[in-house]
């Protein structure tokens, strides 16, 4: 592979069709996303299975991700053709589930009068209509509308993330948690995240069936992104909710910081909300999208999410390959080396407890050591895929191979920056490992004769322990 950023591509009814899937899949989507938000779960657990399916006949590692819903807010129905919103004017917001209008809006939120006070801003479906609250009054608070628009159905209703008294995760995401886990996908992303609390909560459900991604999308979950982060095993910076709970000027500086701080931490993130949006029925991007997507890269996302553009687009697959050719041009540019010198240094002040501590260190070792010596490929031998994911972090120029005889964690390496997974059989010694690493990778046409490669492998004559201890540089004959 000569991309290194992957591609997470939500599925839904474009994709649905069996030749559609297979055309996606091989334009290069390393991880498909269901969404949960949308559609019945026998409909999302069909999918799964088509997706196992066509990820075998092609013979590509294709990891899977159930997004859940997480807490929902909605107005009451529009009437049919909707109302417009005109900036400058007022409308009234009450509680309830009675129909809404261009003069009232009944939002389904039982401690809608509570909640809201003078200066708090809502925000009226994806963001394109906000208002703010200028007085309280006995059964609905007046609300000026600073942004107008035209809304219609039941739009979503957005209010500060500080004050909601909503649960999260909800009673259905736990439900919906255990069967996707159960079903056996690899990624559980949790909606609406605010500590790490919640991430923990969802973890009782799932145990170590699947891994947690944590969707960061409330100022809550940033002012405790160090902790959130520590008990996730990925996370995704999700945009379009960001830009609605903070100050939309902040999110491409909030993009970088999420970013830089799940690198250093050896946490998988993806860069989500609108990166190709105007695909969903355009063939082409525009600029300022393939500038985004561009840009991303250049932070050092690990991947780049599709939504809309591949779930309901006309151009699923040509939305795959635009974002792949986007994204590695821009690998060319990207500082890499100066991330894994950053990175040695902040590792430093900030070590990890035991076995982290181990395989951190020996992969730094590794990054350096695969420069000095000009190396073809560093092999990571794993069970969990952490050895993959601590390496990764120093996004070495080398080709960055993860082999595992657990499939499933094949399958969660797809997430990771510049990891290529393959299936190996299990080994007993080290030198066993480490042999029947390279001949694989020799095997499946990643290295060749003459190559110097690095091998990184936890001694398996030490079962239980987790940390991999072993670095031989081997030259391929």
């Amino acid at each position: 592979m000569t991309r290194r950023t992957k591609i997470v591509a939500t599925l839904g009814p474009a994709t649905d069709d069996p030749d559609e899937l297979v055309t996606l899949l091989a334009a290069g989507v390393d991880v498909v996303r269901l969404n949960l938000s949308h559609g019945p779960i026998e409909e999302h657990l069909r999918r799964l299975t088509q997706v196992r399916q066509t990820a075998e006949r092609l013979d590509r590692p294709v990891g899977v991700l159930a997004d859940l819903p997480g807490p929902k807010i909605r107005a009451g129905r529009f009437p049919e053709g909707g109302a417009g919103l005109e900036a400058g004017g007022y409308v009234q917001l009450a509680p309830g589930d009675g129909p809404s209008d261009a003069g009232t809006i009944h939002v389904e939120y039982a401690t809608l009068l509570d909640d809201l006070t003078v200066g708090d801003r809502v925000i009226l479906g994806d963001g394109a209509i906000s208002m703010r609250i200028t007085e309280r009054r006995a059964t609905s608070v007046l609300a000026r509308i600073e942004t107008g628009g035209r809304t219609q159905g039941r739009p979503g209703v957005h209010l500060s993330s500080e004050r909601l008294r909503l649960e999260t995760p909800t009673d259905e995401d736990l439900e919906l948690a255990e069967t996707v886990s159960a079903a056996g996908v690899e990624f559980v992303a949790v909606s609406f995240v605010r500590r790490a609390a919640d991430v923990e909560t969802v973890r009782r459900v799932v145990g170590t069936r699947a891994q947690l991604v944590s969707k960061i999308e409330t100022s809550s979950a940033l002012a405790h992104l160090h902790e959130v982060v520590a008990a996730s095993d990925a996370v995704m910076v999700a945009r379009g909710d960001l830009g609605i709970d903070c100050p939309l000027e902040d999110v491409p500086h909030l993009q970088k910081d999420i970013v830089r701080h799940c690198v250093e931490a050896g946490v998988p993130v993806i860069t989500a909300t609108q990166m190709l949006e105007s695909m969903v029925t355009a063939p082409s991007p525009t600029r300022a999208e393939v500038s985004d997507v561009a840009n991303a890269v250049f932070d050092g996302t690990d991947a780049l999410m599709l939504s809309g553009e591949t779930a309901i687009g006309q151009h699923p697959a040509a939305v795959v390959t635009t974002m792949a050719r986007i994204a590695e041009r821009a690998e060319v540019e990207a500082s890499y080396r100066q991330w894994a010198e950053r990175l040695g240094r902040v590792q430093r002040r900030s070590w990890h407890a035991g076995t982290d501590r181990i395989t951190s260190a020996i992969a730094h070792a590794a990054s350096e050591a695969a420069i000095d010596v000009d190396a073809s490929a560093i092999l990571c031998c794993t069970r969990s895929g952490r050895t993959a994911r601590a390496m990764a972090r120093f996004r070495p120029r080398a080709q960055l191979i993860g082999l595992s005889p657990d499939p499933r964690t094949v399958r969660t390496m797809a997430l990771s920056w510049g990891v290529d997974p393959i299936g190996v059989d299990t080994y007993t010694t080290t030198d066993e490992m480490v042999w029947f690493a390279v001949e694989t990778a020799v095997d499946e046409g990643r290295i060749e004769r003459g190559d110097t490669v690095l091998v990184l492998a936890g001694a398996p004559e030490r079962p239980g322990t987790a940390a991999a201890d072993v670095l031989r540089i081997v030259t391929v004959d």
